[in-house]
């Protein structure tokens, strides 16, 4: 398909998950760990791809206790660290595990990049629907992610759970989101990698989603939303978005504040 369609029909808002959707967390973040691997021999002792595996797990982990209010985040990146060289048989301590942290946090900013893909489809839709992230984060970590990756300005709207005291999935954060592109359940798509934040939780509001399996993991239900496996084909993504109805307006923004 060479033409771009761009009379086909979009939703009023497409909503996107952050971490592993638009931006590749996943990546960056083995990246940064191999930086950190090469400097410090107490993780020789497991191999890169265990030493990711086991980091990636705490981040889930720990990231719940950040957004409810158990753990700053600085004591968080510590913690992450205390168990992970403990999964490589040492125990450190607290300001070992800061500096092993900070080390970390230096070489993950300096190689953060976008999910392959992810410009070109933005691109694709900005202007022909309102384009909102919906994540569970901070708010000045995803807004930083967006200005380095060069994609703020095409994003409308974000819907960050810091800022309104709700995560994924919660229904009040896809209400929010809604409310903000002034769009009905039924007008808005939400695309996202976690099929329990983002599939089950847009779905339980009356959003229709798009699975983002983009590490082909097992899908829980294959007939329950389409499902992508790389932004790449923005030209299937497009028709999967489109829905009989209004097409969105020729150029949607929220009047609300990020």
């Amino acid at each position: 398909m060479n033409s771009r369609a761009t009379d086909r029909p979009l939703p009023r808002a497409v909503f996107f998950d952050m971490d592993d959707t638009i931006f590749d967390h996943a990546r960056t973040c083995r990246a940064a760990i191999e930086v950190v691997r090469s400097e410090d021999s107490l993780f020789r002792p497991r191999t890169l791809n265990e030493l990711w595996r086991e980091y990636y797990r705490l981040l889930d982990s720990v990231h719940s206790d950040i957004l409810e209010g158990k753990l700053s985040v600085e004591r968080a990146r510590r913690e992450r660290f205390r168990r992970l060289a403990m999964f490589c048989g040492t125990s450190i301590s607290d300001d070992d595990a800061q500096s092993l942290s900070n080390r970390y946090r230096a070489a993950y900013q300096s190689l953060r990049r976008a999910v392959p893909g992810a410009r070109a489809l933005l691109e694709r839709l900005r202007g022909r629907t309102t384009i909102g992230i919906v994540s569970n984060n901070q708010v000045a970590e995803q807004v930083d992610k967006l200005e380095v990756l060069g994609l703020r300005d095409l994003i409308d709207l974000l819907v960050i759970s810091e800022e309104v005291g709700v995560a994924k999935p919660d229904p009040r954060i896809f209400r929010t989101a809604l409310a903000r592109a002034r769009s009905a359940p039924r007008e808005a798509v939400m695309i996202g990698d976690s099929w329990a934040n983002d599939i089950v939780g847009a779905r339980a509001v009356g959003l229709r989603a798009v699975w983002f399996n983009r590490f082909r993991t097992r899908n829980p239900d294959p007939l329950a939303v389409p499902e992508i496996t790389t932004l790449r084909d923005t030209a299937r993504i497009e028709r999967l978005l489109a829905a009989p109805g209004r097409p969105a307006p020729r150029r949607a923004r929220s009047s609300a504040p990020p």
